[in-house]
Formats: structure tokens, sequence, C-alpha cells
């Protein structure tokens, strides 16, 4: 199936400034040289520790955080967002969902005047037609028509990331970034809130790319998962061969990490420090805090190559020199 979207070699750098003369000392890695592919309809799952680069990666594919090198591939036509109208040209297709719905809508705009921007600067329907088009929108997320001329402040967490929703589903995108976007919610309205966009996702032919921590949420809904760890994607592959069949220790780990209600179990920890992300490194990313470590991870870097780990298992991706379970 033809990917709707691809990333080849996505690198993310942030300048360190410092100094009395306020010069770039160094860059802090953010995403290195990430590939992926995300297929019309499907859920990727980007997983990994807070700070190991997923949003960054997510924004640099919406152009709202520059790429400092690679390519990004929407519908098999390269963007370049440095061009002045590449915005307009692929926004309509491309929508974000974020994390916190306190920080993403403008206190000084009714409901109305949010959703109506949307329509207007796209030109998806007519002055006349706003207030029907806005109430369709408002209906399909669960609120109510009639609160279309309040202000964000008059509506819950939960509430405000449904207006969110509706302002990303407006446009009928082919693909949302969805980053963290339960996060910062009840946990009694996170399941309302993912069941809502899972239903809107059937009904307009979505696909998402999930940026979560929450792996037993990213277990349940999702196709695909890629695991990354300081910018570095250490683990790719279907959801149940990533969960029942994972061959990084990274990966293990975080599996590991999964609260249980068993009290017998006990969360593994990992020892050792990560490294400064903001040197190159020539060594494996996770070696210093690797239980598999040999002297191999600490002089070369595994790539991201598709294998399997038992005989007659299915493949998938990994960069790891000493995989788990690996097959004879």
């Amino acid at each position: 199936m033809k990917a709707l979207l691809e990333t080849k070699k996505l690198s993310v750098h942030y300048p360190i400034i410092g100094g009395l003369l306020r010069r770039v000392r160094s860059y802090l890695r953010a995403t290195q040289e990430v590939s992926l592919e995300i297929h019309p309809g499907e859920i990727l799952a980007l997983v990994g520790e807070s700070g190991c680069g997923k949003s960054s990666f997510g924004m640099a594919c919406l152009g709202l955080t520059p790429a400092t090198s690679g390519k990004i591939i929407l519908n098999g036509e390269e963007i370049n967002y440095k061009k002045k109208n590449a915005f307009n040209k692929f926004r309509k297709d491309f929508q974000v969902i974020f994390q916190d719905p306190y920080l993403a809508l403008n206190p000084r705009h009714t409901l109305y005047e949010i959703l109506a921007e949307v329509l207007v600067c796209h030109s998806i329907t007519s002055s006349k037609e706003l207030n029907a088009k806005i109430a369709i929108l408002l209906e399909k997320v669960g609120l109510n028509p009639d609160q279309m001329h309040r202000y964000p402040h008059a509506f819950s967490g939960g509430q405000r990331q449904r207006i969110c929703i509706a302002r990303a589903i407006a446009l009928e995108p082919k693909l949302i970034i969805c980053d963290e976007i339960v996060s910062a919610l009840d946990i009694s309205v996170q399941a309302q809130i993912v069941q809502l966009l899972l239903q809107l996702k059937e009904e307009y032919k979505l696909a998402l790319l999930w940026i979560s921590h929450d792996l037993s949420l990213v277990r349940n809904i999702s196709d695909r998962v890629a695991v990354m760890y300081l910018g570095h994607i250490l683990e790719m592959g279907e959801c149940s061969e990533i969960f029942t069949n994972s061959a990084h220790p990274y990966t293990k780990a975080l599996l590991d990490a999964i609260p249980t209600l068993d009290p017998s179990k006990k969360p593994s920890v990992l020892a050792g420090e990560p490294p400064a992300i903001n040197e190159e490194k020539s060594s494996c990313v996770f070696h210093s805090r690797c239980p598999k470590v040999q002297e191999k991870c600490k002089m070369q870097s595994p790539k991201l190559e598709s294998k399997a780990t038992k005989p007659n298992s299915a493949t998938h991706d990994f960069a790891c020199f000493y995989p788990l379970n690996k097959s004879g």
C-alpha cells in the first residue's frame, strides 16, 4: 500500500546558544534521521519516554518546527515548508490536536470564531452556511450547537479537547497528529475522547499518528508501533508483534514498566544514565543503560533493519546487535 505520509532521515536539531557573544555552541539533537511511513486509515503509535523527541518529530512533519535535514512526503509529493505557499497547499490534508486543550484555544475568541476561522481561511463554506456547518461539527463531537457563542473558559478540559477535535476535522483531512491528547484529562474523560476520535476515524477514513507514552492505551488502539529513544527509532512493527515478541531491550523495559494490579510483579528499573543529546554518537544510543551491552555496542551504531527474532516468526524492524529472543 502506498504511504500517505513518509519521512526520510528526518532530523530536528535545536541550537544551544551561550557565551558573551550569544553564539551557537552546540545542538540539541531532538530527532536523528527518522524514517517511517503512515498508511491511509491506520494508527501508528510513536512511543517513548518524555523528552525522547516524539513531539519534535510530529511538529516537524507539520512544519511548526523547522527540520534540520531529511524529507517529508505527503501523498507522494515532497513538502518544502520553506516555500511561501507550502502550508496552504498541504494544510487541508494534515491537521494536529495538541496536548493541552487550555493553551490550544484562543481565549479571546468564541467557539464560533475559532471554527469559522478555519472554514473561511480555506474557503470550505460560504458565510451564509457557516452557522449550519459549525453546528454539524459540534454535534459530531458531542457538543451542543447552542454553545457556539461561548468562550473557551466556559468549557471543561474534556469539552475543550472536543472543540480541538472539531477544528481538526473541519477540513476533512487525511491525517491527524494526536500529540498526547488525553494526558491532560481526567481518567473518566480520557476514554470518551479516545472513543470519539476512533469513531471519527472510521467516518472520515483518517490516518492517525498517535504520540503517547501510555502503552496500555496504545496496545488497544494502534495498528503499528514505533519506539523512540533519544531521537532514534529503535524498534517498529505491528502492534501485536511489538507487545508479544519485542526484540530491543529498551522496548522490553518500557513494557515491563506498564502498571499492573499484580502486587508480586515489580517494575524493572534501567540502570545507568542516558548520554548527552547534544553530542554526535558513533555507538548505540542505548548502550549506557542496556543490560545486554557488549563491546561492539560501544563502538558501532546498529541500523534499523527488518529481521525475525524467532524461527518462523514475523519480521519487524529493530536496531540492536544482540536482540532478545534472537533466532538461530
